[in-house]
């Protein structure tokens, strides 16, 4: 199967919601759905929203983990793919961001993983604004199966940043109505920093190769949590994600990953050979209930 073009703005909303709304009853799942009183995430039932964008696709080979499932990596990739996407159709993509010296950066994430999408598995990916505040924009995401049912939801932070003049910006109006914004998914706050313990245990340095980088020439995102995930021990399970970028490495750059045991899982602190971070990430294993 083809990748299908992206769905945007009202010309596919009608045929979309037809479609979806009576499987949304069917199935007795809807939006609005959170976590529980044990603080499991009950999964929002996401259709069609007017500022969302969607394509499917089906899982390949290539974005496999060792266990035959979308590999943490692939689904990142997924999600920036989607928003990127969402971005070159409505006009407010890399070239246009270019000729204005402007661009956005991620600032965190939290991904949530209800199931991962095996080999050939037909799945929907989805991305929507839900807020802009001063320099900072707030971003949706989700994965679902062919059905809608939805497999992995995420939060993410971003901030626009003013390359001309080398700091963040407030986010202009163009951007606002350009993308629109729709109500957030019911997931947890993506606030705080992440608690970094004192006992850690230092890993083998990783000297930032060109494979590491994306077109902005910084180290890309989904590369923190694969090599991250080099490091957790064999048979663990990711249940939830948070990471929080705290500087981009560059070319050359020596990455110091410090990992430390918590009640929850891992977290992984990237740090430089001052002590610097790069970025933390906190890896929740999955329970078997979930």
């Amino acid at each position: 199967m083809r990748e299908k073009a992206g769905i945007y703005a009202g010309e596919a909303g009608n045929l979309r919601r037809e479609k979806t709304g009576a499987a949304a009853e069917k199935n007795g799942n809807h939006a609005g759905d959170r976590m529980d009183k044990n603080g499991r995430i009950v999964y929002n039932k996401v259709w069609w929203r007017k500022a969302m964008y969607t394509f499917e696709s089906r899982v390949r080979y290539s974005e496999l983990d060792e266990n035959g499932r979308l590999s943490l990596e692939g689904i990142m990739n997924y999600f920036q793919d989607c928003s990127t996407f969402q971005s070159e159709e409505l006009g407010l993509g890399i070239s246009h961001l270019a000729g204005r010296k402007r661009a956005w950066w991620l600032s965190a994430w939290l991904i949530c993983l209800k199931r991962q999408p095996r080999l050939g598995e037909r799945i929907r990916i989805s991305t929507w604004p839900h807020g802009f505040k001063g320099i900072y924009g707030y971003r949706n995401f989700q994965i679902a199966d062919g059905e809608g049912r939805p497999l992995i939801q995420a939060d993410s932070t971003w901030f626009f940043y003013d390359l001309e003049n080398g700091r963040p910006a407030r986010v202009s109006e163009e951007e606002r109505t350009g993308y629109g914004e729709e109500p957030a998914l019911s997931l947890p706050a993506l606030q705080g920093k992440i608690r970094i313990p004192q006992e850690r245990i230092r890993r083998e340095a990783v000297t930032v190769a060109r494979h590491h980088l994306d077109s902005n020439h910084h180290v890309n995102n989904a590369q923190y949590a694969a090599i991250a995930r080099e490091l957790l021990p064999e048979g663990f399970a990711v249940g939830t994600l948070r990471v929080e970028y705290r500087r981009a490495a560059v070319l050359g750059d020596v990455m110091i990953p410090e990992v430390a045991r918590v009640p929850e899982g891992y977290v992984i602190s990237f740090r430089d050979q001052e002590d610097n971070p790069f970025a933390n990430l906190w890896m929740a294993e999955k329970r078997e209930d979930e």
